[in-house]
């Protein structure tokens, strides 16, 4: 198994990477598709109107998600990791005014939001709770193209035909270390006497070279701790009804004024994690850009503990900041591969769990951990966040999302703080937890799995 760095970091834009990200994927992939031609359609006939259907928890919690802003840009022809979020009000305001779309490279296409996209509650697709249908019709309403989609978390988006084949083993990139659990993940450290970062970063520059990996890397942390200085320095209320006020600006600027009067109390480290974390997912929840780590609903635990050991570790530098993402990746690559990121599929325990671990992991291997610490910490991490729902207060992801951020984080130092007092034995593996966290989601509830039916998101009062 190989995922890489770059696919467990995406750049992109809020709030979620299910239901934002991977929505504009999906209307992307049908453009490309449409222009394509390699479908059958009847001579003559050509696309002139699009519509889309919305399922599953993209329909129960859609609109506070942005999943219909997101197909609406996607069908303009913008990406996640280029759009400038400045202008897409202004793209969807001139589609609703119009009620066409204008991709590049393609004739406009007729679409009208109010008509021609609808959020599906009653028909849930069979293959994921997190899917699209995307309709192409000619000029008399004759329907030429039907594709489905899945977005099945992260930003990853996979067709139905991409799903009903499972994984391609012919598809398997070739890298010297093709770890698919923990359990081969530390006996080819072992064997190899490297790291953990160390053998990521062979299997990357395997593929793509050490000077492509390096200034990828450098692009990924530039995006996370530019997220974290926007939302550090951004007050007011945050869009979608619940009048939530960021609270990041605010705090930070208490802190600055305690640290200029040198008043470190027992809290500090905390209040710094806390407030890097809280900085990101109210960026996240602004529609802001933002990294997947390794969804949005997480995005802020792992820039909040590498900026925490940028900020307190006199010893940081960019190398063991690219280490640190590097073994988060090779720990959220394993979670991914063996169970779940996605809050629709497991609830949050996949979101802010997964990036709980992945936060460990990455901090213990920059405070000199061994494998087996990495490992223990990733597994500490991982354990106490299990059985976590993910329950958004009117389908936002602000309550109780952007706290989670900070207490993920917080969870994440703890863990590897545990770790390196020990000498990397314990009792329950990595593995086993990533199990027992599939599991869990399989018994879950669905009100509980991002559907804004159950939790907090039923029994607080919207004002």
């Amino acid at each position: 198994m190989f995922l890489s760095v770059f696919d467990v970091f995406k750049i992109g834009i809020g709030p979620s990477s299910s239901h934002t990200m991977g929505p504009m994927t999906a209307a992307n992939r049908f453009l490309d598709e449409i222009r394509s031609g390699d479908w059958p359609r009847p001579r003559g006939a050509t696309v002139s109107a699009l519509k889309v259907s919305l399922h599953g928890s993209l329909a129960f919690t859609g609109i506070g998600h942005g999943t219909g802003r997101a197909v609406i840009l996607g069908l303009c022809g913008l990406a996640p990791d280029s759009v400038d979020p400045d202008k897409m009000d202004t793209v969807i305001a001139a589609v609703e005014a119009e009620g066409m779309v204008h991709p590049a490279g393609h004739p406009a296409y007729r679409f009208r939001p109010a008509q021609d996209l609808v959020f599906d509650k009653t028909n849930r697709l069979p293959g994921h709770t997190n899917g699209l249908q995307f309709f192409a019709y000619d000029s008399d309403g004759t329907l030429l193209l039907r594709r489905v989609y899945y977005s099945i978390g992260g930003g990853f988006v996979v067709s139905e035909a991409e799903l009903d084949r499972g994984p391609a083993k012919a598809e398997a990139v070739a890298v010297p270390y093709p770890f698919d659990n923990a359990a081969q993940m530390l006996e080819m450290a072992t064997s190899s006497g490297l790291s953990i970062a160390q053998m990521k970063r062979a299997n990357e520059e395997a593929r793509i070279g050490r000077k492509a990996l390096d200034a990828g890397l450098d692009r990924l942390w530039d995006a996370m701790s530019g997220c974290i200085d926007r939302g550090l320095r951004t007050d007011g209320i945050m869009p979608g009804g619940l009048n939530v006020k960021r609270r990041a600006s605010a705090i930070h600027g208490q802190l600055k004024e305690q640290w200029q009067r040198n008043e470190l109390g027992p809290l500090a480290g905390n209040d710094w994690l806390s407030v890097f974390a809280m900085a990101v997912n109210e960026e996240n929840a602004a529609g802001s850009r933002v990294v997947t780590a390794p969804t949005n609903g997480a995005a802020g635990v792992i820039p909040a503990v590498l900026k925490y050991h940028e900020t307190f570790d006199a010893g940081a530098s960019r190398t063991s900041l690219h280490d640190m993402l590097l073994t988060a990746a090779a720990v959220g690559g394993i979670i991914k591969h063996n169970a779940s990121i996605s809050g629709a599929e497991v609830g949050c325990q996949g979101e802010v769990g997964s990036a709980s671990a992945m936060a460990a992991a990455a901090l213990c291997a920059a405070m000199g951990g061994t494998p087996a610490q990495v490992e223990n910490a990733a597994e500490i991490a991982l354990e106490h966040h299990l059985g976590m729902t993910c329950d958004p207060v009117a389908g936002l992801v602000q309550i109780p999302c952007i706290e989670r951020n900070a207490f993920g984080a917080v969870k994440a130092v703890t863990a590897a703080s545990l770790a390196m007092k020990g000498d990397g034995t314990h009792k329950v593996s990595l593995d086993v937890c990533v199990e027992t966290m599939r599991q869990t989601g399989r018994d879950m509830s669905e009100r509980y799995k991002e559907t804004s039916l159950g939790g907090l998101a039923v029994n607080v009062v919207e004002c």
